[in-house]
């Protein structure tokens, strides 16, 4: 498997990673921007764009990309996250040029029709209520602004109803031609490619990017506290979390694996002893979340309200025992699944165009499996332990609740238990 980068003259990054043995290709853009970069104003335009730019250029119909892409059996999609948004397709390999030329086209000619925009934030309306509707969700985007209260970070991806409603052509364009720019995507390919053919293919394409503007300053400061909603469902949904470790950590493995060894797996300690022995939870899972400055270390479980009482003790008292001792069987076992999760990947030329995309826009360069196994095979049982109390001893806890919750001891008891 051969990874390559070309940087063209406008700035664009072309990264490629060869995999011979597909007749398949995986073709992506992943722009350095997401909902973070909005201001309070324009909350949900990120999205509200992602969707647009389906819906017609100057040269296709919305039917017309989607007519020619599934005309050779290709698929077209796209995401927006809080710091990236990021267009992919995947098709046989002599299609790659349409993936190419499909995805110029709409991120540099899209026409934002007036009566496709019209539709489309109805549709984002009923995305938004769906969200709304799904509890497991909506607690995570409480979590969120409980997190980072009155910061981007801390705001839905989809923003609220009023907003996108009221957006206009002009709202979307100007966005885009702020954050756009060449400097600021990366295109890449993975799968039965060739580097200087797409590399030759993309630079032909992308000819109309917008000049560069300057990068948006982000600082995300936690700030916890608690966020309760009652809510007639039959389940109680809650989050527990703690100021986590930004990409860049000399510690960004250590977490993943302590998250995977407390709350990742049906063998985690979590899972163990909130479900199996004590029967306290039918979902319980643990996560790390990274930004480029921050992030985020936090535990969920849905429960029925008669077990509230009994679950938040349980949780931080699995996440003190976590900062006492590990065992190296312990440590074998998360780390085998995490090495795992990544090698499996290898097998997927789309999440090969994801890792390679995300890098680059994360850390500027192309990190290899080989480099990430290494750096996780040194992880031992004390690195675990000093990572745990460097989270749950110095952190004021985030929680987020919602549905009938009165069953659920107070901010102020918890808040005490990891004082």
């Amino acid at each position: 498997m051969t990874t390559q980068m070309t940087t063209l003259p406008n700035g664009l990054r072309v990264l490629s990673e060869t995999m011979p043995h597909l007749e398949t290709a995986s073709v992506g853009v992943w722009v350095d921007v997401g909902a973070r970069y909005e201001s309070a104003d324009i909350n949900g335009v990120s999205h509200l764009l992602e969707h647009m730019a389906f819906k017609g250029t100057s040269r296709r119909s919305a039917l017309d990309i989607a007519e020619e892409i599934e005309a050779v059996g290709g698929h077209v999609n796209a995401y927006t996250s809080r710091e990236q948004t990021a267009y992919y397709a995947k098709v046989m390999k002599e299609d790659v040029g349409l993936a190419v030329d499909i995805l110029a086209d709409i991120l540099q000619h899209s026409a934002f029709a007036d009566d496709e925009l019209e539709r489309e934030r109805a549709v984002v309306i009923q995305e938004i209520a769906q969200a709304h509707d799904t509890p497991d969700d909506l607690v995570f985007d409480q979590f969120q602004e409980t997190v980072y209260p009155g910061q981007p970070l801390g705001r839905t991806i989809l923003g609220p109803v009023a907003q996108v409603l009221a957006y206009s052509r002009d709202v979307l364009t100007g966005y885009m031609a702020h954050h756009y720019s060449a400097s600021r995507m990366v295109v890449v390919g993975a799968g039965q490619v060739d580097h200087a053919t797409f590399t030759d293919m993309v630079g032909a394409a992308f000819d109309a990017l917008p000049p560069a503007q300057p990068a948006t300053d982000l600082t995300a400061h936690y700030a916890g506290g608690d966020m309760r909603t009652v809510k007639d469902l039959e389940q109680a949904h809650l989050v527990l979390g703690f100021d986590g470790l930004p990409y860049g950590d000399d510690d960004f493995y250590t977490v993943q694996l302590l998250s995977t060894l407390l709350g990742g797996g049906m063998s985690s300690r979590l899972f163990q002893e909130i479900r199996e022995r004590r029967g306290l939870a039918y979902s319980v899972f643990s996560f790390a979340s990274s930004y480029v400055d921050g992030g985020v270390f936090g535990v969920y479980c849905g429960t029925g309200p008669d077990k509230l009482a009994e679950l938040t003790p349980v949780i931080a008292g699995e996440l003190h025992k976590v900062c006492e001792h590990v065992t190296a069987e312990e440590v074998a076992r998360s780390r085998a699944q995490v090495k795992s999760s990544l090698l499996m990947s290898l097998e997927s030329s789309s999440s090969r165009c994801e890792r390679l995309g995300r890098q680059m826009l994360i850390f500027g360069r192309a990190i290899s499996i080989e480099e990430m196994v290494v750096k996780i095979d040194a992880i031992t049982p004390q690195d675990i332990i000093r990572v745990a109390e460097r989270i749950f001893a110095h952190s004021r806890p985030s929680l987020a609740a919602l549905g009938p919750i009165a069953g659920l001891e107070s901010y102020e008891r918890i808040a005490e238990r990891f004082a």
